[in-house]
């Protein structure tokens, strides 16, 4: 059975915010989006759309989007969280 990345299928959507930066909207179907901010220009936002997907492909392409039982969901939240963005 073959194993897609659950990002593989996302939508993404640059929204401008309150404060005047930017965000991610990140669609991946049969879930509720998630927004991936701040980015203070539209461009460094398209930038990380750009390097996601290009992330997504790779990690599907070797399967390392698996993550063994023993990883905790706190252990990569984070992981996440050390490199300033939620995604």
């Amino acid at each position: 059975m073959e194993h897609t990345h659950p990002h593989a299928k996302a939508t993404y959507r640059v929204i401008p915010t309150a404060d005047r930066a930017f965000a991610v909207e990140v669609s991946i179907p049969e879930t509720y989006p998630a927004k991936v901010s701040p980015f203070a220009t539209k461009a460094d936002a398209e930038a990380w759309i750009t390097e996601h997907r290009r992330r997504v492909q790779s990690e599907n392409a070797r399967g390392r989007w698996f993550r063994s039982a023993s990883s905790s969901a706190a252990d990569r939240r984070g992981r996440s969280l050390r490199r300033g963005r939620h995604i």
